[in-house]
């Protein structure tokens, strides 16, 4: 059946880098669903996330806005009083209101927890989760089964139109997936559906994953990324995290092991769309919020502008109309929402920060921007305290960068008020792995480093970020 407007279908795992994926050759994968849909969409290799951490990425998804301009610059989490606002124009709100039944399944990261304003919730909520009742805070989304923040993912919960928990006995990905084909199953066919899924896997606990996959990976021996050269492993802040290498290897297994079974279940949505003969008239997108480090640079989980943190896998099917191809193009996150949009024929709210690459996706252009722009603030709950005891705005710190195809700039000021700021410049050609970077003191004095902090200071000044680069902070 020919329908006035095809159907979307937007699929995001949390914290899968880029280089997870059997299609990219890097890291040893077994996603052989994935590689399939590769040889059949375009492939974005240059895509990254404007901020690699969860709700930033979540709301500038959604809004097609940079975090600075939704305010979530941080998790929604307690103690940080951020969350995405009700009034905020969603692409959900479009194509509900272009007529589409709308759907959410999985983590959505983007409600005020509840025991920021509550200490016993009706919901059971704890932590950083939240209930999210119908309304305007769930942006247009009708069908809801989803959670706030909750990383419990062989016994997860779920909260559909009441505050009731439901708990189901299976690990999340496959019970969402679950919900996925009833919804698909379900639809009505004279209208068009958009569904999107947040599979929360390969986050950490990275031991949470069923043994049929972990058994694919437990007689192997996997080497480690050529930029593990530690022995002992931080978080972006400076924080221990426990572990040599040999719990290092254990958790990379675990981690591949998820995907391998998102990849099972992935595969599952795309056999009922070819047995419900959908494919013609569906848009697919397969992708995640942020990378994970996995020990590269003595690392773990993301925050930081390294590579496996800022790259994110984006495949995007659309049979007969978006080329199979790969492409060089640059994309971030805040250009997905006014592409999908354009692709749709929907109108893009004039608000949108983005850039629309349908032209790309149609074979119309082979490039529309050349530069991504990405951010990081600090927003641990005691940082956040240190700043304002200092008099300072947490927002104005933290890290800013630009990348283009062949280089990262770095404007590092650090995640307390006694950082100095550091500039450091990579040349992704020459050194993929960002083992080498160049120590830049004056930027106006190196011909790539002036351009590209100009660059930058254009868009600070844009998106009213009060991220100041004309001036080096000061030790107190």
């Amino acid at each position: 059946m020919n329908q006035r407007r095809p159907n979307l279908i937007y699929l995001f795992a949390d914290q899968w880098r880029r280089q997870a994926a059997g299609y990219a050759k890097e890291d040893p994968v077994y996603t052989p669903n994935i590689d399939q849909f590769a040889l059949e969409s375009m492939t974005f290799p240059q895509a990254v996330t404007c901020n690699p951490l969860c709700s930033p990425h979540r709301a500038s998804l959604l809004t097609g806005k940079y975090p600075m301009s939704t305010g979530v610059y941080t998790n929604c989490k307690v103690g940080a009083d951020v969350m995405l606002k009700p009034e905020e124009r969603c692409i959900s709100d479009v194509l509900k209101e272009s007529g589409y039944a709308t759907g959410y399944i999985g983590k959505w990261h983007l409600d005020l927890p509840e025991l920021q304003y509550q200490s016993q919730p009706e919901s059971g909520a704890s932590g950083w989760d939240a209930y999210t009742p119908p309304g305007p805070k769930r942006h247009g989304f009708d069908e809801w089964y989803s959670y706030g923040a909750w990383d419990d993912h062989l016994s997860p919960h779920y909260w559909q139109d009441s505050p009731e928990k439901i708990k189901p006995n299976q690990w999340s990905v496959e019970h969402e997936t679950d919900k996925a084909i009833e919804f698909i199953n379900s639809r009505n066919p004279d209208e068009p559906f958009a569904l999107f899924v947040s599979w929360n896997p390969p986050h950490s606990p990275f031991d949470q994953v069923p043994k049929q996959y972990k058994d694919v990976y437990k007689q192997q021996s996997l080497p480690l990324r050529k930029n593990v050269t530690s022995d002992s492993f931080k978080v972006h802040t400076g924080e221990e995290v426990g572990g040599g290498l040999e719990e290092l290897q254990e958790n990379q297994k675990n981690y591949f092991a998820a995907i391998t079974g998102i990849d099972e279940n992935f595969g599952r949505i795309l056999d009922v769309l070819r047995e419900l003969q959908l494919e013609e008239d569906t848009i697919i997108v397969l992708t995640s919020d942020h990378g994970e480090m996995m020990g590269s640079h003595g690392l773990m989980a993301k925050h930081v502008w390294y590579e496996e943190s800022i790259g994110i896998p984006f495949l995007i099917r659309w049979p007969g109309k978006i080329p199979a191809i790969a492409t060089d193009s640059l994309l971030n996150t805040v250009d997905i929402m006014p592409t999908l949009l354009t692709l749709l024929g929907l109108p893009v709210p004039s608000q949108v920060e983005g850039t629309d690459l349908s032209p790309i996706l149609k074979g119309e252009k082979k490039e529309l921007v050349n530069q991504s722009y990405l951010c990081a603030y600090p927003g641990r709950k005691e940082a956040i305290e240190q700043f304002r005891q200092s008099g300072m705005d947490n927002r104005a710190y933290g890290w800013r960068g630009i990348r283009t195809k062949n280089y990262m700039y770095v404007v590092h000021k650090g995640y307390s008020p006694r950082k100095k700021t550091v500039r450091m410049l990579y040349d992704l050609e020459k050194d993929p792995y960002q083992l080498e970077p160049e120590v830049i003191e004056i930027p106006h004095s190196h011909v790539i480093a002036q351009k590209l902090e100009e660059k930058l200071a254009l868009w600070l000044n844009r998106t009213n970020d009060p991220f100041n680069i004309n001036n080096e902070v000061k030790n107190i």
